[in-house]
């Protein structure tokens, strides 16, 4: 399989998974298990499927966030709730969330019931090594329900390309900051300024490193990618690409297709719901890979 179609068909799918972080059900439901309000949701809900991993395995595997503000929320979550709870509650508030956000005749009908089989078809054909955060989550049992185990197989092959988008950063030499300055100057995902408060990275440290890009010739005097830049971030997603295409091939042409289709369907409902606030994104809503 071409991995740009490997790329296109992860795709189609991501925001069913990157929803999760928007919608305030997330933050109702693990406040409701323990948890403080803000971004230790984001941290322990994301993190949970690993355990009770300290700050230095969340900045490792999550990458483009800065440490000092992974460490104002971990190992202090695990205080307050279990990795156990934490799952549970992520599982409760992505089942009320797409119920909403979809509407529940869509919620359970047999589309999604389709779109659930074929992605947990994919999902087969990942594999865990070199990808811990990948691992983590396929270390969960099945819901076995359509709704989760749709959510459940789209976090599993989110999180497996986004493990191996991070060695291929790393084989690019390119830091998490460097990372995150270089994808949002592409114009797709992240404005500079959603990226600089979500990840926590002060001007000051954005600044620094944007004039460390332009001394290595990736950056230009404004800020966008030079052709040595663009060169590299099509290198990366490339590497990334080829080394998750094991799914999409395993699923096969037709299945593809199919997952593709109702995906896209899906993700058109859940944008038209406002569920990405305005400002967010430059271009593609709901993509915040680094």
């Amino acid at each position: 399989m071409d991995p740009k179609d490997a790329a296109k068909l992860q795709r189609s799918i991501d925001v069913v998974h990157s929803m999760t972080y928007f919608v305030p059900e997330t933050e109702e439901h693990l406040v409701a298990a323990g948890l403080r309000p803000g971004r230790m949701c984001y941290f322990a809900g994301r993190a949970a499927p690993m355990g009770a991993v300290g700050p230095g395995v969340v900045a490792a595997t999550f990458y483009n966030f800065n440490p000092e503000l992974v460490a104002r929320h971990l190992p202090r979550a695990w205080t307050l709730a279990t990795p156990e709870a934490v799952v549970a509650a992520r599982f409760r508030s992505v089942d009320a969330a797409l119920r909403r956000v979809l509407g529940e005749e869509t919620a359970t009908g047999p589309e999604i019931a389709e779109a659930a089989a074929l992605a947990r078809t994919a999902s087969e054909a990942c594999t865990p090594e070199g990808r811990a955060l990948y691992a983590g989550h396929a270390d969960l049992g099945w819901p076995g329900e359509p709704l989760l185990d749709l959510w459940h197989a789209t976090s599993l092959l989110r999180e497996h390309r986004g493990d191996a988008h991070v060695a291929a950063l790393l084989g690019a030499g390119l830091s998490g900051l460097e990372a995150l300055v270089t994808h949002t100057a592409t114009g797709r995902g992240f404005t500079p300024q959603a990226a600089q408060l979500t990840r926590g990275w002060t001007e000051q440290q954005w600044a620094a490193a944007e004039d460390g890009l332009r001394e290595r010739g990736l950056l230009d005097a404004e800020g966008g990618l030079t052709e040595e830049g663009t060169a590299q971030r099509a290198a990366v997603e490339d590497v990334t690409s080829r080394a998750s295409t094991a799914p999409w091939e395993h699923l096969g042409t037709v299945g593809g297709t199919r997952l593709a289709a109702i995906g896209t369907a899906l993700t058109r409902t859940i944008q038209a719901a406002g569920v990405f606030p305005a400002g967010t994104f430059s271009a593609t809503a709901g993509r915040t890979t680094a």
